[in-house]
């Protein structure tokens, strides 16, 4: 049974959770529009995310353990969502393989679609897709809404920013995203749906913020893995570490531990009722390759108490 996800992370199927989120970040690396600018890299990010999603989930891996590709109508996961178009909604894929359920021969129900593009302001309402409306007259009014699902980069949901959309009809924005926002939640951009007797509808755009290869968000907190040299770790110093924000100087003291953390504090995710949350720096000391130290130097190692 052909299992495509673990070799689009280029991972086998016995492989821990731990090597899983390992070969992720590596190629999340390498492959984020933000840095490949390859016309297939786009495509092959949304592969990798869409992968990890599955695989990074025990439930999501036990389902697609079973029935392998045959989720997918029998093709490769990437067959599989080129087929779907160059707009596939990742998160409606994902909903529909694991919530709408599937078939020896595919999928059960289908249909995708997604437009980029997103604006502030945060809404608790859901999406209210066809036309439901409300009775006006004696007759029933369509509902002018528009909804749709976008992705956007970890960071973008710290520290906000914009994005340019353009609709179906042609009309062209940008569009601010408010920083602090989360996966699931939904931006409500006014004027922007369809029209109707001289009134116009919303834009209703849920967003699902993508994995990040560097940070990990606990809470409020985000938690980011730096590479410390031996030689600062044991006599201190500073590096220069990159945070959502900027670059800042971290004084390392003498002695550091691998594992070691440093606190930032009001550097993290932002709060829902004002403030932020804290930046912990983990520290990852980095051994010298011992045959390239002096032979002065390696023998006094050699002298050193087990």
């Amino acid at each position: 049974m052909s299992k495509s996800l673990y070799e689009t992370l280029g991972v086998s199927e016995n492989a821990t959770q731990e090597e899983i989120k390992k070969a992720y970040r590596k190629l999340a690396r390498k492959y984020h529009p933000d840095i490949n600018k390859s016309p297939e890299a786009q495509e092959k990010f949304k592969e990798i995310n869409a992968a990890y999603e599955i695989l990074s989930d025990p439930q999501k891996r036990a389902k697609y353990d079973q029935f392998g590709d045959q989720m997918f109508g029998g093709q490769s996961f990437s067959d599989f969502a080129s087929s779907q178009g160059p707009d596939i909604d990742l998160d409606e894929l994902l909903r529909t393989i694991f919530g709408g359920g599937f078939s020896s021969g595919g999928f059960s129900s289908g249909g995708f679609s997604s437009r980029s593009g997103f604006s502030g302001g945060f809404s608790s309402s859901g999406f209210g897709g066809g036309f439901g409306g409300f009775e006006r007259q004696s007759f029933r009014k369509p509902n002018l809404d528009i909804q749709t699902t976008i992705t956007i980069p970890f960071i973008t949901s710290v520290i906000g920013g914009k994005h340019h959309i353009t609709l179906d009809n042609g009309e062209s924005f940008d569009v601010k995203i408010p920083a602090g926002i989360k996966s699931g939640q939904t931006l409500r951009v006014r004027g922007k749906g369809r029209s109707y007797q001289g009134q116009r509808g919303d834009l209703l755009i849920k967003v699902i913020v993508a994995p990040s290869p560097e940070y990990e968000r606990r809470g409020d907190d985000l938690y980011k893995t730096i590479n410390i040299p031996l030689k600062t770790a044991l006599f201190g110093g500073k590096i220069e570490v990159e945070t959502p924000e900027k670059k800042v100087t971290l004084k390392v003291p003498k002695n550091t531990k691998n594992g070691q953390k440093f606190r930032l504090k009001e550097k993290g995710f932002p709060k829902s009722g004002g403030g932020k949350g804290d930046l912990y720096l983990v520290a990852n000391i980095i051994l010298p390759d011992v045959d390239t130290l002096p032979q002065e130097v390696k023998e006094c190692l050699e002298k050193l108490p087990e």
